[in-house]
């Protein structure tokens, strides 16, 4: 139940900062970003949003406006929909007769791929974990090609790869804002069984015609090009038709005309352009591949993770299912190996150098999401903050990505970057170089990286150095909990503060929306208005953060809490962020007093001087015991 409620504060919150329900032209969700297609991306605050502790990074790339959450994301997103009354075609469809926005080619290019493959994503990489330890299998003698279970077992594996294009008729039709069911009718067609037979006759010399003009059968099973073109040119029929069709009859007769018009069309025109299209660009990939296979593994070993922060890898998915639908094998899925593990690596350096607790926490729980091909907690959370461990995960990326370039390993099903496309880099022949060079690259970059980090040590701005002293955090002192001018309680206008009645302190009129713990101890009380909060220090120091002056009338709008009574804080801990700029438009005072609740049971208590500026993190106030 704390989870749900978790997700729909957090989802709450995404919500007003994306500007409402009202902004959200469509909305998805990949392995751990939330997707948004804004009507007007001013209107989104992306600084305001970052602020929350929930939310890794947020990325504005490829006309969307990218929140990234981290391995619940697929929770959020279901909260964010529910929270904003979008149904699963609202959420994920272009609103039918919509022109496309303008952009540039390549944010276009990611938005329709990302739109296209992000729904069945996690089911494919199953589905090629599972073709790799089938592969596996044969070798090490588990199985047999005869057997029943191996048999099973392998159609359970093959299935969505060898009825691929009728996937992609659903999902390309959903994102080109058509009636997704006409355009997988249209995608099935292509691998009807006797389409499929007249493909191994004509291999056998008969040749067959459509109204006279003659048909060149292609096996389209596993295309992916095909499908995708053919699902575009049935959805922008299908406006046409809908345009001029009387509405008695549209609904029968504008998915007739496209099934009779397009299914035959694509048999003959597109599916035949399009496979030479991707017959091309699989033969310009290994042009450029074969010149220098290791220079080709260094350089996208090392780009990869910088593509996926701005969410430009999706350009290259397409490239990667294409050489498998064309080819039979991969190699660029193979170097991204070496890049995953170059940032596993940096975070296992980070989490065996840093004294941080929570430092350590994170990078502990992003390289295990790492090794299983999830970066971005990794990324967003330890190595890109720290820089440095960003950077040597890059350059293990590329060292690693040059010796599998060099040992030419490939893939041979489709999947995720992570510990398990080691099994699927085994060719059908079984174990060999190819294998054993992955396996190098990988461990290369995995050890590179951790041992550079480990050297190196971690820089000023890794989030184990909290602002100006965050590290002083004696049993006497009480850190800043919010960055802005220090001033004297005795300043503060509100008499029951400075007279000093409720303890000693001072205050801070800040200048940004978020209270960061000042110790390590607990959440002693929250105000149901989430305006004050109660701590609780372990060497005993009570203290009471009041936001504002009369906050409390606002009856707890725009105040978000992230902890509970009850919870462990330590220095830096978000506690409460608030919408400084909301409350000072209805003109709230907002001289925040840190109070020392039981100061009476101390010797003395002494504030830093006013008008004194001061970062959420500095020392603020010693308690003399």
């Amino acid at each position: 139940m704390e989870t749900t409620m978790q997700y729909q504060e957090l989802a709450s919150d995404i919500l007003r900062h994306v500007g409402g329900r009202e902004n959200i032209k469509s909305l998805l969700h990949c392995a751990t970003r939330l997707r948004f297609k804004l009507h007007d991306h001013h209107q989104a605050d992306a600084a305001g949003l970052k602020l929350n502790p929930e939310v890794l990074m947020v990325v504005e790339s490829g006309g969307q406006f990218q929140v990234v959450i981290g391995n619940h994301v697929h929770d959020v997103w279901l909260a964010v929909c529910q929270a904003a009354g979008l149904s699963d075609d609202a959420a994920t469809q272009q609103p039918a007769g919509e022109e496309e926005e303008k952009g540039s080619l390549l944010a276009r290019l990611i938005d329709v791929v990302s739109g296209i493959f992000t729904p069945f994503l996690g089911v494919l990489a199953a589905s090629g974990i599972l073709k790799g330890f089938l592969a596996l299998s044969l070798p090490l003698g588990w199985l047999s090609e005869s057997s029943g279970t191996w048999r099973i077992l392998f159609a359970a594996s093959d299935a969505l790869f060898y009825f691929l294009p009728l996937v992609l008729g659903y999902t390309a039709g959903k994102k080109f804002g058509g009636n997704p069911f006409l355009t997988m009718v249209v995608s099935g067609s292509l691998v009807h069984p006797m389409i499929l037979q007249a493909f191994e006759m004509e291999a056998g010399g008969a040749t067959e015609s459509f109204l006279g003009i003659p048909v060149v059968y292609i096996n389209y099973a596993s295309s992916v090009i095909p499908a995708v073109c053919a699902a575009w040119f049935c959805c922008w029929l299908e406006r046409q038709c809908n345009k001029r069709m009387p509405a008695a009859v549209k609904n029968f007769l504008t998915p007739l005309v496209c099934i009779t018009v397009v299914v035959p069309l694509t048999l003959l025109v597109i599916g035949p352009l399009a496979t030479r299209m991707g017959e091309l660009l699989a033969a310009g990939f290994l042009a450029v591949y074969e010149f220098a296979p290791w220079l080709a593994g260094g350089i996208l070993g090392t780009l990869w993770q910088v593509c996926v922060i701005f969410g430009l890898h999706w350009g290259l998915v397409p490239l990667m299912m294409n050489n498998l639908s064309i080819l039979g094998h991969d190699p660029m899925l193979a170097i991204l190996l070496p890049a995953v593990f170059g940032q596993v690596g940096s975070a296992i350096g980070v989490l065996l150098k840093t004294r941080d607790v929570r430092l350590k926490t994170l990078a502990g729980s992003g390289a295990v999401a790492g090794v299983f091909g999830v970066t971005e907690p990794a990324v967003y959370g330890v190595t890109l903050p720290g820089r440095r461990p960003f950077i040597f995960g890059c350059i293990g990326g590329a060292v690693g990505g040059a010796v599998v370039g060099f040992s030419q390993s490939q893939v041979y099903s489709f999947g995720m970057a992570s510990i398990f496309t080691l099994a699927q880099v085994i060719p059908p022949g079984g174990v060999d170089s190819t294998v054993w060079g992955a396996v190098a690259g990988v461990a290369v970059s995995l050890g590179l990286s951790c041992l550079l980090t480990l050297v190196a040590g971690a820089p000023k701005s890794m989030p184990e150095q909290k602002p100006q002293g965050t590290g002083v955090t004696g049993d006497n002192h009480i850190l800043a909990p919010l960055s802005g001018a220090a001033v004297a309680l005795e300043a503060v206008a509100d008499a029951t503060f400075a007279s000093g009645v409720m303890g000693a302190g001072a205050a801070i009129i800040p200048d940004q929306g978020r209270v960061l713990a000042p110790f390590h101890g607990e959440v002693a009380s929250l105000f149901a208005t989430r305006h004050a909060i109660g701590l609780i220090s372990d060497s005993g120091i009570e203290v009471l953060i009041h936001i504002g002056i009369d906050t409390v009338k606002l009856k707890g709008e725009h105040f978000t809490a992230w902890v509970k009574p009850g919870d462990r804080i330590q220095p830096g801990d978000v506690l409460i962020t608030f919408e400084r700029e909301a409350m000072l438009r209805k003109g709230y005072d907002l001289s925040t007093p840190v109070i020392i609740s039981n100061s009476d049971e101390f010797a003395g208590v002494e504030p830093a001087q006013q008008g004194v500026s001061v970062h959420a993190g500095a020392p603020f106030l010693l308690v003399i015991r």
